[in-house]
């Protein structure tokens, strides 16, 4: 009988010292430095007629640990209780808003603290009968107002990268976000939204520590010069233009930690699903 035993429980300590390696390399380069969020708009048509803290649970099991929903349509002052509700009961964290404008950033930082978000996605405003130099000076001489708010209440202003056409290229970001030299303001990069224009590994590199939280989408360009501009985003993660080894290559320069939110369309809890996996492959989760 000893002896049997003293094989069983040599075998369990075996068996032990085998799977080591293997759990070992199951790890991502990124697995536990990036958490996975999305957008809330990617799941409301999943989430319809069902009760708020019942969805989150549902992404929860699809494989995220947050969501960002919108200050212009899903989150209000009247509702905030029950996002707030919803994410304590289901363990989904709101790490951040999207959409504050400019003429309501404090407002909107407020609702977000409120929330328990660290970060409120921003569009900068490009009124194009202006001229530019003006539209820069003035959006420089908000963001700086805003950011004293935004450091009083511990959320940052992240501005994002996107097709309105004011400030296309990286070195423009750079400067932009320089120009206001508020720690508070920084960059929500978008990694796929500027593979129209331009290079997303080259908007890593020269963003650099400027880029405090992700959205994961891809761009395809041949479907794009094909089909028209906005079709290039019908690529399903990885399958597409961006170049995702090498976008990782620059994140791990300056060892990147944080958010990183799907962006994508709309669709059911398997395909929410698929898109996590997709995130934890492009990423390297």
């Amino acid at each position: 009988m000893k002896r049997r035993c003293f094989i069983h429980q040599t075998s369990v300590l075996c068996s032990h010292v085998m799977l080591a390696p293997s759990a070992v390399l199951l790890a991502g380069s990124f697995t536990g430095k990036i958490r996975k969020s999305l957008k809330w708009g990617m799941a409301q048509k999943a989430a319809q007629g069902m009760p708020l803290a019942e969805a989150f649970k549902k992404l929860r099991a699809c494989g995220y640990e947050g969501v960002e929903p919108s200050l212009l349509g899903h989150v209000t002052e009247q509702n905030a209780n029950e996002w707030i509700a919803a994410s304590k009961e289901s363990g989904l964290i709101i790490d951040g808003t999207v959409g504050g404008r400019s003429e309501g950033l404090e407002s909107g930082i407020d609702l977000t603290k409120k929330l328990g978000g660290d970060s409120m996605l921003v569009v900068l405003d490009y009124p194009q009968d202006q001229p530019l130099q003006q539209t820069w000076d003035a959006s420089v001489a908000r963001m700086k107002r805003a950011s004293v708010h935004a450091e009083k209440q511990g959320v940052r202003i992240l501005i994002e990268n996107v097709w309105n056409t004011f400030l296309i290229s990286a070195f423009d970001m750079a400067r932009f976000i320089d120009d206001v030299g508020s720690p508070w303001v920084q960059v929500h990069f978008d990694i796929g939204n500027m593979m129209r224009w331009g290079v997303a590994e080259h908007w890593a590199q020269v963003l650099g520590k400027r880029s405090l939280k992700l959205d994961v989408k891809e761009y395809d360009l041949e479907r794009a010069m094909k089909e028209g501009m906005r079709k290039g985003f019908d690529a399903p993660l990885g399958e597409g233009s961006v170049n995702w080894p090498a976008v990782r290559a620059e994140l791990a320069k300056i060892n990147y930690t944080g958010w990183a939110a799907a962006e994508v369309k709309a669709g059911d809890w398997d395909y929410l699903a698929d898109v996590a996996r997709r995130m934890d492959k492009v990423l390297d989760l």
